[in-house]
């Protein structure tokens, strides 16, 4: 090789090297660009974003959910199946947002008196403290959060929040689940309500995760026993007008024979 072409040689050497570097800064297999941590692209599922809870001008029947938490030894010690409806005041009107099938998830823990069910959903929380007294156990305390899109035009964007605390709701005796068909309506804030509609409910000695006997809720026990009532002071009144119809008609039939 002679001197001269020396310099061409280093020439073609360099660019050589120089598309090499290129190629590797600038891959073209899509499996190393998937490497890549942290990316979002435009073709990403959308339900991977977090949505806000959407309130609704109407109200409708929130549907049944049955919800469980279980101990470290997998035994059921709190079992829920209630319709949630969150009730809200904006503007002199009311909004109104369901919870549905799989949009919660249920979190809590198990201890020997006292047990919490948390129910975690996109844009708000509803917890349940249960408080074993005894033989009995109730729900001390109902906290809920809601971060909801503006039901409004004008509305603001805010965050919904309110308790109750230090009560005795939904009391049975240990292994007797509470009942009530009816609507449930706690007041957690004056412009923050739930309702619970059907609700059954059991926290502690719980008999293969399963609901012990019911015990009837006041509302329930009221519609069934107001027909009951009215249907037994109507026939005593027809009993009554009877009666008297036929004292008078004989008091009458005396009269008559005097005479």
């Amino acid at each position: 090789m002679t001197q001269s072409s020396r310099p061409v040689l280093l020439l073609m050497l360099s660019s050589l090297h120089c598309l090499g570097s290129s190629l590797e800064s600038n891959p073209k297999d899509p499996s190393v660009l998937a490497e890549a941590p942290g990316q979002i692209t435009g073709d990403s599922d959308i339900s991977l974003v977090p949505q806000m809870p959407v309130l609704q001008p109407k109200e409708t029947a929130p549907p049944l959910v049955t919800y469980t938490i279980r101990n470290p030894q997998g035994k059921v010690c709190v079992r829920a199946s209630f319709g949630v409806e969150f009730v809200v005041r904006e503007n002199k009107k009311k909004y109104y947002f369901n919870l549905t099938p799989n949009s919660a998830r249920a979190t809590g823990y198990c201890a020997n008196q006292k047990t919490v069910l948390s129910l975690e959903f996109s844009g708000g929380n509803l917890e349940f403290t249960f408080i074993k007294d005894g033989d009995q156990s109730y729900v001390k305390t109902v906290k809920g959060s809601l971060r909801a899109a503006p039901p409004c035009k004008n509305c603001p964007s805010k965050i919904y929040v309110g308790l109750v605390d230090n009560e005795k709701l939904f009391k049975a005796k240990n292994g007797l689940s509470f009942n009530c068909k009816s609507e449930t309506m706690l007041i957690l804030a004056d412009y923050f309500r739930l309702k619970l509609v059907p609700l059954q409910i059991q926290a502690f000695d719980l008999v293969n995760g399963a609901f012990g006997k019911e015990v009837e809720c006041w509302a329930d026990y009221n519609k069934r026993m107001i027909p009951i009532i009215l249907g037994a002071v109507a026939a005593a009144i027809c009993l009554i007008a009877i009666l008297t119809y036929v004292l008078v008609r004989e008091h009458r039939n005396q009269g008559y024979e005097q005479l």
